[in-house]
């Protein structure tokens, strides 16, 4: 999608006349129709229904790859950046709050995204409990609720801390406004993905981050494998036999039980962060 947003601004000037060519419906068609909708003023064709055949006088064919959540600045003609995706994806759902210390709330909004299946926080009501002390409204996240977007991203838009462990649900820092954190938990082995899969991209955003790198005995993997088995004391090890192997183990079957009184000073260094954000704004 952040490809395809650079797209709409190189084309702006052919708009009457271009076409949007979808060769692969999916759910995503629906999930993302109001991102699609801006790239060709609503127009889109499905190519290969009922046989029909189009023609065009010239093509551009498929997406250049730059990465997980990423837009690599030299390749695209006048610097398109992440910065840019992400200003592009506030227009498009009107989303209201450009900047964190607009959010007029009592209380900091924290949202927790719930995962469903693996890295799991285990002990997530133990968390919430944890960070309604330190003074957050928790809004407690599932997959279910992230899938409606015109609602989840006006949340995130009106939230000022998001806490996830390293997964899909983490782009969801698409939708914070500027200078809101984002708390990256980095499970057992995955800290070279969830820096640059997640990390960098929030910076280059506008969006604060910070990473919470578990111990090993934060990880279900430590119980299921023991404290000296090489999965927990050598994860390059592992992660060096290739993809698979990695994904099979670190992605698969890890779930989190996280220490929260360790935890705990990362939240009060991002709320520090939010205080700070607040702070400068009134000097303006």
């Amino acid at each position: 999608m952040d490809e395809l947003s650079f797209l709409v601004h190189h084309f702006a000037p052919f708009f009457d006349n271009l076409k949007f060519v979808i060769t692969d419906i999916g759910w995503w068609v629906n999930k993302y129709s109001r991102i699609l909708s801006r790239f060709v003023a609503g127009m889109t064709h499905k190519s290969g229904i009922n046989g029909s055949v189009h023609c065009f006088p010239g093509a551009v064919i498929g997406l250049k790859f730059h990465g997980l959540l990423a837009l690599n600045r030299t390749d695209i003609p006048g610097g398109y950046s992440m910065f840019d995706f992400k200003h592009f994806l506030a227009q498009t759902y009107n989303l209201k709050h450009r900047n964190v210390f607009e959010i007029k709330r009592e209380k900091p909004v924290l949202i927790l995204i719930s995962r469903a299946k693996t890295r799991r926080f285990v002990n997530e009501d133990e968390m919430v409990v944890m960070m309604e002390e330190l003074g957050f409204e928790v809004v407690v996240t599932r997959p279910n609720r992230m899938s409606n977007l015109n609602k989840f991203s006006e949340l995130l838009n009106s939230c000022s801390v998001l806490v996830g462990a390293h997964g899909a649900g983490m782009t969801n820092e698409v939708f914070l406004p500027e200078g809101a954190v984002a708390v990256q938990v980095v499970p057992l082995g995955l800290d070279w993905a969830s820096t640059n899969y997640f990390g960098e991209p929030a910076r280059e955003m506008g969006v604060k981050y910070l990473e919470y790198k578990i111990e090993p005995e934060e990880s279900t993997l430590f119980q299921t494998y023991g404290k000296d088995h090489v999965v927990v004391t050598d994860p390059q090890s592992i992660l060096a036999k290739g993809y698979q192997a990695a994904r099979a183990v670190y992605i698969d079957e890890q779930n989190l039980k996280i220490n929260v009184e360790r935890f705990r000073e990362t939240l009060v260094q991002a709320k520090q962060l939010i205080e700070d954000s607040s702070d400068l704004s009134s000097l303006n």
